[in-house]
């Protein structure tokens, strides 16, 4: 059975009449987002070619380090004593109570928490490694979300949109930047082998943005890279010539099917994969790292060996001139602590906290710290309130992240929550505005990097009423700041 994508059929059927029709009720084409000009320099279809920034940029790759489940805040880095001491109270005002079991009851950390740093940053027993490296790492203590919801919640603070449908961030920056290795992927996804975290593949979606711009999965077991060689062996010289055969039909296939920006990015994908034979195995291969080097990520420990390898193959990656990767912690939410969150958490701080401190000494050490922006984050925090008698709900009002290195202001605290931690009060910071600031170090404003999609122009933080800013004070470098 034939098959006819939407613009032949219109073409074909009454004589041609309904594309006539689309084409004068779109004006003349000029909302058809397939046949637009490039906006700003930016490539509308495909290519994995470095592209220039819009201006000097601080940094030019990117590790995310994704906690999925909501941190708590205030069992974190944001201590709040009056929790303490009014241990059991209501709140004065009262919290949103939108799960069963929430009880309007102040419930104290039961952590402790240390100054660390020339800094002074608060950090709790549950990060031991972390806190020996907060003078290298920007603490943001009053972000702030639009839903309460996991997926809605990491969907936003990917996308800047709750609902599924628009490019992750690492799928706008490899569309915009490119990447330096021709060899790799521009976008890498690093998840745990065990199984997909809450919203599994849309977490590196690349939605309308041409497929070539989606995560790439890489795997720490079996084989680093999924479907890359042919179960078989080959004679010498087969496996090119199956792809130049295989790239003559889509030629072939794409000059009649101008504009078809899945079919540009197969092809695309089919070159890269042939080139990734060659060049990825080694650059995943971690045997010939130091027994030092592995030893500092935790590779020694069953504990912290999976999170810890993820670390380590995000550093070979960038190393090697990947502009973007991800890393996800182990499957479902682990940092969703609805009951006894001191125990709770510590199974998933103690996996990942080494992994992740490790990974800030290592680039530091061989100098790619500066040009890597390292960003911690989860998709909301935690109620000042019970639930389950010694757990937390989720809340969206306030949670902290940080970055390392890329510019970043290394030592610094900013913004404040209420005496609380339940809202985000001072130097409020949104999750359009983070990415603007990502987006700003790596060259590029936020505003100009472009899709044109029905009719509208996309941008990677234009889907938010209020807009966003870049947030300058968290810069060591403001020169470039708007």
């Amino acid at each position: 059975m034939m098959q006819f994508s939407r613009r032949e059929m219109l073409s074909l059927s009454g004589f041609g009449l309904g594309q006539l029709a689309v084409a004068d009720l779109l004006g003349g084409k000029q909302l058809l987002g397939a046949e637009t000009s490039e906006p700003a320099g930016l490539p509308i279809h495909g290519n994995l070619h470095a592209r220039k920034t819009h201006f000097p940029a601080g940094a030019k790759a990117v590790i995310q380090l994704i906690q999925n489940g909501g941190p708590s805040q205030m069992d974190l880095f944001d201590p709040k004593p009056l929790l303490t001491q009014m241990a059991g109270k209501p709140h004065p005002d009262g919290v949103e109570i939108h799960q069963p079991n929430n009880v309007n009851s102040l419930l104290p950390s039961p952590l402790k928490f240390q100054k660390y740093g020339e800094c002074g940053m608060d950090v709790s027993e549950a990060l031991p490694h972390v806190s020996s490296v907060v003078d290298d790492l920007c603490f943001v203590r009053s972000m702030h979300s639009e839903h309460n919801n996991h997926l809605e919640g990491l969907n936003m603070l990917l996308t800047c949109k709750i609902f599924p449908g628009r490019p992750v961030m690492g799928a706008w920056i490899s569309y915009a930047l490119g990447t330096e290795n021709q060899n790799l992927p521009a976008y890498v996804v690093l998840r745990d082998p065990d199984g997909y975290t809450i919203g599994g593949k849309q977490l590196w979606a690349n939605a309308f943005l041409p497929a070539l711009y989606q995560g790439v999965e890489f795997s720490t077991r079996g084989a680093p890279i999924h479907h890359l060689n042919p179960p078989a062996s080959l004679p010498p010289g087969a496996q090119r010539a199956n792809l130049d055969f295989l790239n003559q039909l889509n030629a072939r296939h794409l000059s009649n099917r101008p504009g078809e920006s899945e079919l540009e990015s197969r092809i695309e994908n089919f070159e890269l994969a042939a080139r990734m034979q060659l060049e990825a195995p080694s650059v995943l291969d971690l045997a010939g790292e130091t027994q030092e080097t592995q030893k500092l990520y935790g590779l020694d420990n069953p504990t912290t060996a999976k999170y810890g390898t993820r670390c380590l193959m995000a550093r070979r990656l960038v190393e090697s001139g990947v502009r973007f990767v991800q890393v996800t912690t182990s499957p479902g939410q682990p940092w969703d602590h609805h009951n006894d969150i001191g125990k709770g958490m510590k199974n998933i701080a103690t996996a990942t906290d080494q992994g992740a401190a490790a990974l800030i000494k290592d680039l530091k050490q061989r100098g790619l710290l500066e040009s890597t922006i390292v960003m911690w984050a989860g998709e909301f925090g935690r109620l000042p309130t019970t639930q389950n008698g010694k757990g937390r709900d989720h809340n969206r009002n306030a949670f902290t992240l940080w970055f390392a290195g890329g510019g970043f202001q290394p030592g610094l605290i900013y913004g404040e929550t209420d005496e609380f931690g339940y809202k985000s009060i001072v130097n409020r910071v949104s999750v359009p505005d983070m990415i603007a600031t990502v987006c700003h170090q790596l060259g590029l404003d936020h505003q100009r990097v472009q899709f044109p999609l029905g009719g509208r122009v996309e941008t990677p933080t234009n889907v938010t009423v209020s807009g966003a800013k870049v947030v300058g004070d968290l810069l060591s470098n403001k020169v470039y700041c708007s």
